[in-house]
């Protein structure tokens, strides 16, 4: 009897479960297709000051949260050899610069002696065709003309040495001048090193170090960037991608905000994977308008993809791996084929296969 009884409290459990399994039918709505992706928020230009040379800090000229200008000093580190070398490279610079000039001392003293060289040249010369003249006629010897001629000879050679002299000189000059203005910037440069300078204007976010600390070459020194702009620096999965266009609107949580949302537009795709997490960057702006006073808060967004009204939708849950459902019909519970189209997290688009009368089945109930 009581095998029986099980029987019975069996079959009737059973029937219970079909009479009681839930159904649905299609419904129309809205939907929405979006990509989610998480990030964080970064100033546009965001940069970062680095150390120059070594030494110790011996002013620090701002206050994280101040504003700065292009070419705004952060840090001077102590510079008290290198102003010395400077110091010297400009001395040389200026005399360089004195003996290439018209009133070099060099340069007067061989124009003095182009300028002797030139008088005797002449007269030289006058001399040797005085004697040259006197000797067509037999009025002077042979020796007497051949000694002006050489003396001649002489004063030419005398003022081509000396045109060549001033030349050379002002070439040496030249380079000696090159040479120092080279020296000159190396050590404007050098010097430059030890001010920690920001290039462009914007806001000191974070400073790393204070006056009176050591910095090596190479250390970080502050963070940068502009002050009210903000760009959503965004990981996209590489199987959403494709989907992503500039100027899609992006649905932002910030965690500094709680359940604020913010609306950003998508402003660029960089095209190269991130082979460590499979994910591409992908840059939303905020609206100018919207004051975001904090950086690098982690957000979630959701990216509309495309948004369809009053489209026949059944709840993802419903569906059979990617393309069935099981309907109930007045005398048989079967699977059916369908075509989908948008799917979300919760609803999937239904393009054909059922319509709005179509019972779905619910439970996982067997017929």
């Amino acid at each position: 009897m009581k095998k029986y009884l099980y029987l019975i409290i069996i079959v009737v459990l059973f029937n219970a479960s079909c009479k009681h399994e839930k159904t649905i039918h299609p419904v129309f709505k809205n939907i929405v297709e979006t990509v989610y992706a998480s990030g964080f928020v970064l100033p546009e230009s965001e940069y970062k000051v680095f150390a120059l040379s070594n030494g110790i800090i011996t002013e620090k000229k701002v206050r994280d949260g101040d504003s700065i200008a292009a070419g705004g000093i952060v840090y001077v580190v102590n510079n008290e050899s290198q102003s010395a070398v400077l110091a010297a490279a400009q001395t040389a610079y200026n005399n360089a610069a004195v003996n290439l000039s018209n009133s070099s001392p060099l340069l007067n003293d061989l124009r003095l002696i182009i300028q002797n060289a030139a008088t005797k040249l002449v007269n030289d010369s006058l001399n040797f065709i005085r004697y040259a003249n006197l000797l067509k006629e037999d009025a002077v010897s042979k020796t007497t003309y051949d000694n002006a001629k050489l003396a001649y000879t002489i004063s030419l050679n005398q003022k081509k040495s000396a045109d060549e002299r001033i030349i050379a000189a002002k070439n040496d000059l030249q380079l000696a001048l090159t040479t120092a203005q080279s020296q000159l910037t190396a050590a404007k440069e050098g010097l430059n090193n030890y001010y920690i300078k920001s290039d462009s204007s914007g806001t000191v976010f974070q400073t790393f170090k204070e006056k009176g600390e050591a910095v090596r070459a190479g250390e970080l020194m502050a963070l940068l960037g502009k002050k009210r702009k903000r760009i959503i620096r965004l990981s996209v999965d590489q199987q959403d991608i494709d989907k992503i266009q500039i100027g899609q609107v992006a649905l932002l949580k910030i965690d500094v905000t709680t359940d604020k949302i913010y609306t950003a537009h998508i402003s660029m795709i960089y095209p190269v994977m991130n082979e460590g997490d499979q994910t591409f960057r992908v840059d939303a702006m905020l609206p100018d308008s919207v004051a975001m006073p904090y950086i690098h808060s982690s957000v979630e967004a959701n990216i509309i993809i495309q948004k369809k009204e009053h489209i026949l939708i059944i709840p993802r849950s419903v569906l059979i791996g990617e393309d069935s459902v099981r309907i109930k019909t007045a005398s048989e519970k079967k699977s059916v084929q369908i075509k989908t189209g948008i799917m979300t997290l919760d609803d999937v688009e239904i393009l054909s296969g059922i319509d709005e009368n179509t019972e779905i089945v619910c439970t996982s109930v067997s017929n």
